[in-house]
């Protein structure tokens, strides 16, 4: 997913530099909710695998 963020952010980028305005609005929108997403999960998988680390098995 982070890189479908920066894949967004750089047809951003290119749209910007090439003057299409909406384009790249809609671009850096979207590269900026896949980011949000990104860090969500990042965070939630951090704590899951925190939570689940002290945990034994009893085999």
């Amino acid at each position: 997913m982070l890189y479908w963020a920066l894949v967004f952010f750089v047809v951003a980028l290119i749209a910007a530099i090439l003057g299409f305005g909406g384009l790249a609005g809609a671009a850096a929108t979207i590269a900026q909710v896949l980011f949000a997403i990104f860090v969500i999960l990042l965070i939630v998988s951090l704590i899951a695998g925190l939570a689940g680390r002290g945990r034994t098995t009893g085999v």
